[in-house]
């Protein structure tokens, strides 16, 4: 299954990638939006609850071992029909102990009506446990043209039975619905579009070789979910499950974004940088060129997205959502560091180097820990500060172990990433003034949009950024030869 990148690959796999975050999550946008008119913010509670234990019961089932198969270059069909077959026993096991224990985690909360939605909900995780081996596969052979069929479909078609789920007062049964609807129909269009199928072969030292790389990056992602999504259930305990549903949905706009962009860049850039893993002057480029590209791309969006915060609440989800508009802000300059903590991360992996990326996912969430115990009696808010903090310390954390395997010190990273930090900042600036004229809220919107806009490509424009340039070129080439 070996397939060789080239650079015109690289870039047409790339915006296949991003037109499949895109369009998906467009769609995905468009769809939440109208539940969220219809359904209350506790109904989404509910879900944000049960998404701790799912989130982090499907990171078992991955076992880390779908990273190790495109990492490996030599994968064949024993590796993958291997991870196969033991990610679904796993998802088996999993689902088994999350069907029993699901009294006892209703009787956490308090809330009884979560023991049907989490058994329910969890019957995705055997759809997770293939769909996971075949993204290994599209990712290996950049074949992300198939993956933005199977994801646009299945958000197409799993959002217009959720929103009439919703529409016939389902509540929460409308959003449990629409999450499985959406895997299963993935799972069908892929087991379609992607010539793989699991073969009648096992082999324990094929699985054994994989989970030598695969289970530090198994430690290390439930420790970051487990971390990431403890703040829910501390929020869901403390407080209620209203007050959740602001705390998720101001995180919801910015994580979008994210997945449409910075995921994309970095699906497509960590099997082209394992294929490079022994050319660490290689690597390196490419990272740069990672970090370059991503921050040109989120700085003016999550600056941009934080100035426009209220007016863009008010309009899509009505004044109910208010309270969500701190958080957004908030959540936009952690996502910001997003593009810097996932190049640096992408690369010590693509390294062979996972014991790295454990060690610095136990550093960071002690240091988490710590912050998230601080905040806890402070309020929501302070929680949400509190996450910022440990970004900002993060950042310096996951750059470190680059100091020395790619002599990628602290100052070129900073020096790659203020060009687009300074222009976004001037282009927020100039947004933000738009508020002083005290216009319609879709007038301030609209207004706000175009201006940060024109503003940010312009002065990229005059200034002649090397990215902004760089961008342009690879689009024109691309447009001429076609994206075959």
């Amino acid at each position: 299954m070996s397939n060789q990148i080239t650079r015109d690959k690289i870039v047409i796999s790339l915006l296949w990638r991003i037109l499949e975050r895109g369009g998906t999550q467009g769609v995905q946008f468009l769809v939440q939006i109208i539940l969220a008119r219809i359904l209350l913010p506790e109904e989404y509670g509910v879900i944000a609850l049960v998404s701790l234990f799912t989130i982090i019961a499907n990171v078992f089932v991955q076992s880390g071992l779908n990273t190790a198969l495109i990492q490996k270059k030599d994968a064949d069909d024993t590796d993958f029909s291997s991870v196969f077959y033991l990610s679904v026993v796993m998802a088996g096991v999993v689902y088994t102990v999350l069907f029993f224990i699901s009294p006892v985690i209703a009787s956490f909360y308090n809330e009884p009506e979560l023991i049907p939605v989490l058994r329910i909900l969890s019957t995705a995780l055997f759809l997770g446990a293939f769909n996971s081996i075949q993204n290994a596969i599209i990712a290996r052979n950049m074949q992300f043209k198939m993956l933005f069929y199977s994801s646009l479909i299945s958000t197409m078609v799993s959002g217009a039975i959720g929103i009439a789920m919703a529409y016939m007062n389902f509540g929460v049964w409308a959003l449990v619905a629409q999450q499985i609807i959406n895997q299963f129909t993935v799972a069908v269009v892929l087991w379609f579009t992607v010539k793989w199928r699991p073969k009648l072969i096992f082999s324990i030292d094929r699985v054994r070789g994989l989970y030598s790389f695969g289970w530090k990056l198994l430690a290390a992602s439930l420790l970051d979910n487990f971390y990431t999504n403890v703040r829910s259930l501390i929020i869901g305990k403390m407080y209620n499950a209203e007050m959740l549903a602001y705390y998720n949905r101001g995180e919801q706009f910015p994580s979008l974004i994210i997945s449409n962009i910075d995921t994309s860049i970095q699906s497509v850039m960590f099997p082209t940088l394992a294929q490079q893993q022994d050319n660490k002057q290689r690597v390196k480029d490419m990272m740069r060129r990672s970090i370059i590209t991503s921050t040109f791309l989120i700085f003016p969006l999550m600056v941009g997205l934080a100035v426009i915060a209220k007016p863009l609440i008010i309009v899509l989800l009505t004044d109910k959502w208010v309270p969500s508009v701190s958080f957004l802000q908030i959540s936009c300059a952690v996502y910001a560091l997003y593009p810097v903590h996932q190049a640096n991360l992408q690369a010590i992996n693509a390294l062979g180097r996972s014991d790295i990326v454990l060690k610095l996912e136990i550093i960071k969430k002690i240091i988490g820990v710590i912050i998230l115990v601080i905040t806890v009696f402070y309020g929501v808010y302070a929680i949400a500060l509190g996450m910022l903090l440990v970004g900002i310390i993060c950042t310096f954390l996951n750059a470190y172990p680059n100091l020395k395997l790619l002599n990628y010190s602290y100052k070129e990273q900073l020096k790659d990433i203020m060009p687009a930090l300074g222009l976004s900042l001037i282009m927020g600036i100039a947004a933000y003034c738009v508020n002083f004229l005290n216009l319609f809220m879709v007038l301030t919107l609209v207004l706000q949009v175009i201006i940060g806009v024109v503003v940010y490509f312009f002065m990229a424009y005059i200034l002649r950024l090397e990215c902004f340039t760089y961008l342009l070129s690879a689009i024109r080439d691309i447009y001429k030869k076609g994206m075959s």
